[in-house]
């Protein structure tokens, strides 16, 4: 799905870029592109989509001191830092495609300093989104595979690794 955001956000981009412009100085004039807004606002919902779905797929890893992150595994911190740079990406990101988005609102013909690129910049963060959100469910379902390995050889009887005496 970040795949298909960050394409629709170039491709946005690029139906803006098609519309007519007028430019003096750092000022821009320029008629909204209903189809940029169409493939912004499709992006930025898709994003939205593959990050609920990641994190829901993903589950909860959490810390809750910083005593906690300095004893856990590997695969549980890699998680935590990839949902926090998920989530930065994602505002971050969200941000540039909305501003993108409602500059070609149907209602604006906008004159101003030139917002270039909003959408373009938007879509590459919908790539890079993506392989924090896929890093995020990799290191997130090892953690719990490990986590169910731990507590299920925790319940093993302690006479269970002796011998039998006849």
């Amino acid at each position: 799905m970040d795949v298909v955001a960050g394409i629709l956000g170039i491709q946005a981009e690029i139906a803006q870029n098609k519309v007519k412009h007028l430019r003096m100085w750092i000022f821009d004039c320029r008629d909204p592109s209903y189809q940029a807004f169409k493939l912004g606002l499709a992006a930025a919902i898709l994003l939205m989509l593959a990050h609920t779905i990641a994190n829901l797929l993903g589950g909860c890893i959490c810390f809750w001191s910083r005593q906690d992150f300095h004893k856990a595994t590997a695969n549980r911190q890699l998680a935590v830092a990839s949902l926090i740079f998920s989530w930065m990406i994602l505002a971050i990101g969200f941000s540039m495609l909305m501003i993108g988005t409602l500059s070609n609102s149907r209602s604006r013909k906008s004159c101003g300093i030139a917002h270039h690129r909003f959408l373009s910049i938007g879509g590459i963060l919908c790539f890079i989104h993506g392989m924090f959100t896929v890093s995020y469910y990799v290191s997130a379902t090892a953690t719990a595979r490990e986590e169910r390995k731990n507590h299920q050889g925790s319940n093993v009887p302690a006479h269970a690794n002796t011998p039998a005496h006849a």
